[in-house]
């Protein structure tokens, strides 16, 4: 039986250590409080038993667990990323327990009237009876993805304390900065040498991810004219306005809000205006690569429509890529998702096979040679006051990982 109090301590101990990243800032990792929390794993990766534990000197950390059998298996990782997002602060958290979830709210912060309340949250109800880690109301907790992490760590220990549960090479990795899209970027696979990996980094119990977005940023400048309004007429060129059209332009159904599933979206996520000059900043995102393209060519032509009612260039868009669906290149050996689903199968958890509304790291490993689906870590309502993780699902991914290294035990290495 897996120390239900060892991972609550060590879960706690990993969230209370503010890890936010900085998208702003060019470092890696983007901001040296990260340090904190990387150095305790690699001395905590050592203190149970790992092998060849490092960390270069951007904060990656790898470690090895070797083979308990004695025929050639594939090597496997497992990998999370230790950083916060800088959506909401991950500064004092200050974790709450709550025995047996009797099914109705949770007063997270009672002066701030701050409840967390399955008639919002509805999934809260899946966990009736099982203890909840929550906040208390004024960070996120950071169970994305230091409960990843703690399944991590723990798995490798339960293996290590049960040498009679046979594996192959494991590999485990952590990472810097993924909630700002680097966390693969400087992630070194040829030094990781696995044949596969899985990221920790999902929800809900069961989920098994891997398709993610195809995903592209673009900003968009839209130049006006400053004139003294009280002189203006037939001068003045107000590029807010000229914003507005644009805004309007795109379909009003596509975004975040209004989409679901397979569905992608135009996302306006931040704007910045005065009648001399508005940028726009938007993420395209798409599970198709043709619409995905289709996506962009959309901005592309407006912006040239605009320029063309204008006769001048009013508007600039630049588009980048960010990633891509890993589908791509999982579909060709989907027998490591079929050993994931097996490993939940075998451990009576129904595998909620599904695609990402967003990329992990995995994503862009897939592209750099490392196949890497993604399966849960427990928790739910990331990035903000309302994130909780149920400790049994944590306890769960934890005996997924150590049940996906005993099946992939039984696999010859081609």
């Amino acid at each position: 039986m897996i120390d239900r109090k060892h991972i609550i301590d060590r879960f706690v101990s990993y969230v209370t250590i503010d890890t936010e990243s900085d998208p702003k800032s060019d470092t890696t990792p983007s901001t040296a409080k990260q340090w904190d929390l990387a150095n305790k794993l690699v001395e905590e990766l050592k203190a149970i038993g790992m092998q060849n534990v490092t960390i270069d000197d951007n904060a990656y950390i790898m470690a090895t667990l070797p083979s308990n059998v004695n025929h050639d298996v594939p090597t496997i990782g497992f990998i999370s990323h230790f950083d916060t997002t800088p959506d909401f602060t991950g500064a004092n958290v200050k974790p709450q327990i709550v025995e047996n979830y009797d099914g109705k709210d949770i007063v997270l912060n009672a002066e701030e009237d701050i409840v967390l309340s399955p008639d919002y949250f509805d999934d809260l109800l899946l966990y009736k009876g099982q203890t909840l880690i929550t906040t208390d109301g004024n960070t996120l907790l950071g169970a994305d993805d230091k409960a990843g992490i703690c399944e991590i760590i723990s798995a490798m220990e339960y293996l290590i304390q049960h040498p009679e549960i046979k594996h192959g090479p494991i590999r485990v990795g952590f990472t810097p900065d993924e909630e700002i899209g680097r966390g693969a970027h400087k992630f070194d696979v040829e030094k990781f040498g696995a044949d596969w990996a899985y990221t920790m980094d999902g929800s809900q119990v069961g989920e098994l991810e891997y398709e993610n977005f195809n995903a592209a940023g673009a900003v968009v400048k839209i130049k006006g004219k400053i004139v003294h309004p009280g002189y203006a007429k037939g001068k003045m060129i107000n590029s807010m306005y000229i914003a507005t059209e644009f805004i309007n332009s795109l379909p009003r159904m596509e975004t975040p809000e209004h989409t679901e599933g397979y569905e992608g979206f135009f996302h306006l996520h931040n704007m910045k205006g005065s009648v001399e000059e508005t940028v726009l900043e938007y993420i395209i995102r798409d599970h198709d690569r043709q619409h995905f393209e289709a996506r962009k060519e959309v901005m592309v032509k407006l912006t040239n429509d605009i320029n063309q009612q204008y006769g001048r260039e009013v508007v600039t868009t630049e588009i980048k890529d960010q990633y891509f669906n890993m589908k791509e290149k999982v579909e060709p050996v989907m027998h490591i998702v079929d050993i994931a689903e097996e490993a939940m199968k075998q451990l009576d958890i129904k595998p909620l096979i599904k695609a990402i509304r967003g990329g992990t790291d995995g994503s862009q490993l897939s592209y750099m040679g490392l196949p890497c689906p993604n399966i849960f870590a427990g928790g739910h309502n990331f990035h903000g006051r309302y994130e909780y993780v149920p400790v049994e699902s944590i306890i769960k991914a934890t005996q997924v990982i150590c049940k996906i290294a005993e099946l992939t035990a039984l696999k010859e290495k081609k």
